[in-house]
């Protein structure tokens, strides 16, 4: 318990060692900076993306071909359950799509519980474990996969744009204020609508590719992650955070809230300094 306890990260502070090891050994790609992005590369998109990669800083700049993040917040399983305060990490690449999140859990204030979201190769997986050793939630396949895939579009969509600039993504006019995004990886085509506003970020991501876990079994249903503001650190604009929402039939589930703490771009996988 007192080994677990020294592995906390204060808001800001390095990623922990075990989700540094566990980025390391996934084996991921790791290519040559691309030459930067222009206008003539965005010459064929629907207007809103236009605007929407020119506001988010996208253009004279390499794509990106990672990004590393840390969040805090809080996360709720059930609309009757407590909300858990919670501490995240992700590392996300586009060289191969992959995602790897990790986020720790404070279960009734006093039990630790650790969840990996991960996004590999095609496949998708749900793991979590109290204490780092009780199993207590442990799902995988195709739901899973298109899952995971479509978060890591989410991911792309609001903090690394760039990533999208390669030919497994489409996009569709949707109207003066939004678009249609779509992402294919590994034989899986996933989708999302995009919300934009009037200075032309997002401020919401809309998709019907994710799966809730309810009571009867996983269930399709919409998935949306409004965005409150923005603001503009190293010269680029990145949101303060955010919400996770089901849309349900017996009406909207707010399960998730978190706050970006950190969000760095080109972080090698498996680095630790910064």
């Amino acid at each position: 318990m007192s080994t677990r306890t020294r592995e906390r990260t204060a808001v800001g502070g390095r990623p922990p060692y075990a989700f540094v090891r566990r980025v390391g050994a996934a084996g991921l790609p790791w290519e040559q900076a691309p030459d930067p992005v222009s206008e003539a590369d965005l010459a064929d998109l629907p207007p809103a993306v236009v605007r929407y990669l020119r506001a988010m800083g996208v253009v004279g700049r390499p794509p990106a071909r990672s990004l590393q993040a840390h969040f805090v917040g809080r996360f709720r399983r059930r609309r009757d359950q407590a909300w858990m305060p919670c501490d995240a990490w992700q590392y996300n690449t586009a060289p191969g799509i992959a995602r790897l999140f990790r986020m720790r859990l404070m279960v009734a204030g006093v039990v630790p519980m650790w969840g990996w979201d991960t996004y590999r190769e095609g496949r998708g997986r749900m793991l979590g474990k109290a204490l780092g050793v009780v199993t207590v939630a442990d799902g995988s396949g195709p739901e899973f996969d298109t899952g995971e895939l479509v978060t890591w579009l989410n991911d792309a969509v609001l903090m690394a744009p760039s990533m999208l600039l390669t030919t497994r993504t489409s996009w569709d006019d949707m109207g003066e204020d939004s678009f249609r995004v779509s992402v294919s990886d590994a034989g899986r085509t996933v989708a999302a609508e995009v919300f934009l506003g009037g200075d032309d970020l997002p401020r919401d991501f809309v998709t019907d590719d994710r799966y809730a876990d309810l009571p009867g079994g996983l269930v399709r249903a919409t998935w949306s992650t409004p965005v409150p503001d923005w603001v503009v650190a190293d010269g680029r604009p990145r949101p303060t955070g955010g919400a996770a929402v089901w849309h349900l039939p017996e009406g909207e589930f707010r399960y998730g809230e978190l706050r970006l703490v950190e969000l760095a771009l080109d972080v090698p996988p498996g680095r630790r300094d910064r």
